[in-house]
């Protein structure tokens, strides 16, 4: 795992001059050196995708298919080597790392299958109207452009694959930008990739440094950007280039309601054990992972201490180890910013009920209760293994209280009642809601996406497609309809 690892430019493997090392947050090691793609060559790249866009979409749907097929197989075939890469370069424990390649084989198998069946033109008389006599509208959808993707570390290898496949699926090139502390992850879709019949110049993976992206997000020959990370940079992104087209997946503060009907024994622990697991797993790491349980009064004396001793048979340690649950942090540096918005809440008379504790970059899962609404932890997304628990007095506040957030990404609320469901869905200001679960459930071919400050556009395969694409309207005339 130490060697020098090249890019992708337009296909193929290159080296540039200079490159940086991937050390694991775990414990510091060297994962692997990676070649940094100069100035020239990222230009080179970029007039490569330009080129051969017409050329792409233009290919035939088996074909582009076939590809991206073939990266699902060997995804399969190499899961183990990849997961251990993600968990090296991540610190991600190896069993949630497995999980993630399974994920990445269903996103390439999903864009194989709409591969197939985009496009088929959708026809629609005209006759309507005596000026539409003998008139036919076939609208059909067209690449709008090259896409840039810009991926984030927590994900390494799904949301590089979450930009790459449906790209390829809808026949538009793309220029892919793995997060500076994880680029392992996404150069082996590289791999796969150039295992393919795509032409070249259609896809190219370049470990560029942040400080280089203006360049590329301004660069005009990319009129699509699909971004992954967090809102300062997603809107400064987005207002640097305000007649491009951008997909933002950005924050959360994910919510989790439990309702007063979600009260045996049974739905509890369900209810606990749930949280715990999604307020930790990735170490928080995740959009949608749980930050806040809004519990109902009546449930809430019995919830608590269930929450509690689920977070704290939570195994922490070494993310190589099949039995850790939770590992470390992306970095020292995120584990600290952590630590100390966990001690403002408690200066400011937060009880911390248990975790609150940092080694390195590992910290201590942690629930917080009598939080008070003005402290960071309560406004911002954490982004590490914190969980705040607050009691709520029905139905309406609870909503009231999952919506009191600047974030809107996605809610779980813990109900039977099938009214309460259609209630929850029309008052959440979420992108997603989901029922009797937890906030972080995400299936790979559902929209994907937030509300408010947590983004614009969707992910997931078809919605993707959509928008890295653009209805075209084509009229016949003269028709015997």
């Amino acid at each position: 795992m130490t060697s020098t690892h090249a890019f992708w430019l337009a296909g193929r493997q290159a080296t540039g001059e200079d490159t940086f090392d991937v050390t694991s947050p775990w414990d510091g090691r060297l994962v692997g050196k990676v070649s940094v793609p100069t100035d020239a060559q990222v230009e080179e790249a970029v007039a490569a995708a330009y080129a051969v866009r017409d050329e792409f979409a233009a290919t035939p749907a088996h074909v582009r298919a076939a590809a991206l097929d073939h990266v699902s197989r060997r995804l399969v075939e190499r899961t183990e080597e990849i997961a251990r890469l993600i968990s090296a370069e991540n610190g991600k424990p190896i069993k949630w790392a497995r999980g993630e390649v399974g994920r990445a084989v269903s996103v390439f198998r999903f864009a194989a299958e709409e591969a197939r069946r985009f496009n088929g033109g959708e026809a629609q008389r005209l006759d309507t109207d005596l000026g539409g006599q003998g008139r036919l509208a076939l609208t059909r959808r067209f690449p709008k452009g090259v896409v840039l993707g810009i991926a984030p570390f927590n994900f390494p290898l799904n949301l590089c694959a979450h930009k790459i496949a449906p790209a390829i699926a809808a026949g538009t090139p793309i220029i892919l930008k793995p997060a500076p502390a994880t680029p392992l992850s996404g150069l082996i879709i590289g791999d796969l990739l150039a295992e393919t019949e795509l032409p070249a110049g259609a896809w190219s993976v370049l470990p560029v440094a942040n400080d280089h992206m203006p360049a590329l997000v301004q660069d005009e020959r990319l009129p699509v950007i699909s971004f992954t990370g967090s809102e300062k940079v997603g809107y400064a992104i987005m207002d640097s280039v305000p007649r491009k087209h951008c997909t933002l997946e950005l924050g959360g503060n994910g919510a989790a309601v439990v309702l007063a009907d979600y009260a045996s024994d049974a739905d509890l622990d369900w209810a606990a054990t749930r949280i715990a697991t999604f307020s930790n797993y990735q170490g928080g790491q995740s959009c949608i992972s749980v930050q806040r349980v809004i519990a109902d009064a009546s449930v809430y004396d019995r919830l608590l201490p269930r929450i509690v001793a689920a977070v704290e048979a939570q195994v922490t340690g070494d993310p190589s180890d099949d039995k850790t649950d939770v590992g470390p942090l992306v970095s020292e540096a995120a584990a600290q910013r952590v630590e100390s918005w966990v001690q403002e809440a408690v200066d400011a008379g937060a009880t911390l009920r248990t975790g609150g504790k940092r080694d390195g970059a590992s910290y201590a899962p942690t629930v917080l209760t009598d939080v008070p609404a003005d402290v960071t932890i309560s406004c911002e997304e954490v982004f590490g293994p914190v969980l705040t628990v607050t009691k709520v007095d029905g139905e309406a506040a609870a909503f009231a209280a999952a919506n009191d957030s600047k974030y809107g990404l996605q809610a779980g609320v813990f109900t039977h009642d099938v009214q309460v469901a259609f209630r929850a869905h029309r008052a959440l200001e979420v992108g997603g809601v989901v029922i009797g679960d937890v906030p972080s459930y995400r299936a790979d071919q559902m929209p994907y996406g937030g509300a408010k400050q947590s983004g614009v556009g969707r992910e997931g395969v078809k919605f993707a497609m959509d928008d890295y694409t653009y209805e075209r309207v084509l009229v016949l005339t003269g028709l015997a309809l």
